[in-house]
């Protein structure tokens, strides 16, 4: 039997070294990161991490998680994952040590011609098996470069697939938003038909009538038609809205586009501004920060093993094993042999090779640094205009809620005093049109601060926790 010699033992212990992650390099970048939010007075510590149950809405939560459990897109970024996890394990595998087990038999026959008895040819039989391991030590830590830029590549991965699961759970939300506002407004629609079509039935009677000086013309008669018309339009598109976001929230859940979704409430109220935290703090929560950041030290690391790649390289090698002329003594030790040798190797003349992609690398991971900080300054950016446009879009908010309630009353004095023959008609018909089109911006108004609420937390890299597996 083959016995177990140190060498072996040796083998064993080098290949089971675990991959090492690179450092962060996040500091390259504080230079850009402010103090401060301009758009706030003060920032708060900590982030809300589950934001959207502040939303209180059931039906939300339960297609946020059905997003993260069946949504195509995100299964594939999974199993991309899942690739660059593989190739992380086998990363510098050049550098561990390799082991192999060979068998050979031959049989070989010579004819010696001339020499007394030996015409007939002399017959060898050989017979071996050996172990053989090579490594290659990694003097300059080359190897070691190589298997931190893959380590680092694949943690990248791993960002970029929760940089992709907030993205989805917040097109979810904010499409979901979009429908609660559709059928609104389709509902809305509807009550704006029948309004119409109550003015039009005033107008037609007194027109039959021939009640000329209390609004009962011809003309006016013919333009309560034409707003009836105009507002059973408006209803139609508003039920293509949202047969169409339906469909639309449907794929991003994975289902196929039916368009039978439907919510069973209106737009819930705007939940409080949530906690902000420092800009500096932007930095080790944002996926799509942390993510750039891996890319940049994978490019690190790259340039340090292309620089390594010019220092000369040892190897060492061995074998042990037997050698016999009989079969039946292959596995016997008494016919061992082993053998051990090294060598160095120094480049010196790879046509401008090694020095070209030297040169490469150290050029790449300038390119990743911009890059990183680019995505930084644009990310505070995001948070910024999220926070300013949040201050903006509840004084807008407020203003027209106001101006629709006046509008509403507006409107119900205005058909009174029609009925009444106080009025005329042209005031009833502004009236209703002014209450129509401020309860139609309010109910937009308010899904667009929802959105923007969204997108605030996903600026901040907010997440929230339903229970799923990552």
């Amino acid at each position: 039997m083959i016995k177990f010699t140190p060498l072996l033992a040796l083998v064993f212990v080098l290949a089971s070294c675990q991959l090492i992650s690179p450092r962060s390099a996040m500091k390259e970048v504080h230079s850009v990161v402010p103090q401060s939010w301009a758009g706030t007075k003060e920032g708060r510590a900590g982030i809300d991490t589950e934001w959207v149950k502040r939303f209180g809405d059931q039906e939300l939560n339960a297609l946020v998680q059905k997003a993260l459990d069946d949504n195509r897109s995100l299964q594939a970024r999974a199993e991309r994952l899942l690739q660059a996890r593989r190739r992380a394990k086998i990363s510098g595998a050049a550098g561990r040590p390799q082991l192999s087990l060979g068998e050979s038999g031959s049989r070989q026959q010579s004819r010696f011609l001339g020499f007394p008895g030996a015409d007939g040819g002399v017959t060898y039989n050989s017979f071996g098996v050996s172990l053989n391991a090579s490594w290659e030590l990694d003097l300059w830590g080359r190897v070691r470069a190589g298997k931190k830029a893959q380590v680092a590549a694949y943690e990248a991965q791993v960002w970029n697939l929760r940089a992709a699961e907030a993205s989805l759970k917040a097109q979810v939300a904010k499409s979901w938003f979009a429908l609660q506002e559709a059928e609104g407004q389709a509902a809305l629609a509807q009550a704006a038909v029948e309004i119409r079509k109550q003015t039009r039935d005033a107008i037609q009677a007194r027109f039959e009538n021939a009640l000329i000086n209390e609004g009962g013309t011809g003309a006016q008669y013919r333009i309560a038609q034409s707003d009836v018309a105009s507002a059973e339009a408006e209803l139609a598109r508003w039920q293509g809205v949202v047969d169409n976001t339906a469909r639309q929230l449907e794929l991003l859940v994975g289902d196929h586009a039916k368009g039978q979704l439907r919510a069973k409430g209106g737009l819930p109220k705007l939940p409080a501004v949530p906690p902000k935290g420092l800009p500096s703090e932007l930095l080790l929560r944002r996926p799509d920060l942390l993510a750039a950041e891996r890319v940049y030290s994978e490019s690190l690391q790259r340039r340090v093993e292309a620089t390594r790649a010019l220092f000369p390289s040892l190897s060492l090698t061995g074998s042990a094993g037997t050698a016999t002329t009989a079969l039946e003594q292959v596995l016997d030790s008494s016919f061992g042999i082993w053998s051990i040798g090294g060598g160095v190797t120094q480049y010196l003349l790879t046509g401008g090779r090694l020095q070209g992609e030297r040169f490469s690398r150290k050029s790449e991971s300038k390119a990743r640094l911009i890059e990183l900080q680019d995505i930084v300054i644009r990310a505070l950016g995001e948070v910024e205009t999220a926070l300013a446009a949040e201050q903006f879009l509840r004084r807008q908010y407020q203003a027209m809620t106001k101006a629709a309630n006046l509008a509403k009353d507006a409107a119900e004095a205005a058909q009174d005093d029609y009925r009444e023959g106080a009025a005329d008609v042209q005031t009833l018909l502004s009236a209703e049109t002014r209450y129509i089109q401020a309860a139609s911006t309010t109910l937009t108004l308010q899904r667009l601060l929802l959105a923007n609420r969204v997108d605030l937390h996903l600026a901040l890299g907010g997440d929230y926790n339903l229970n799923h597996k990552r």
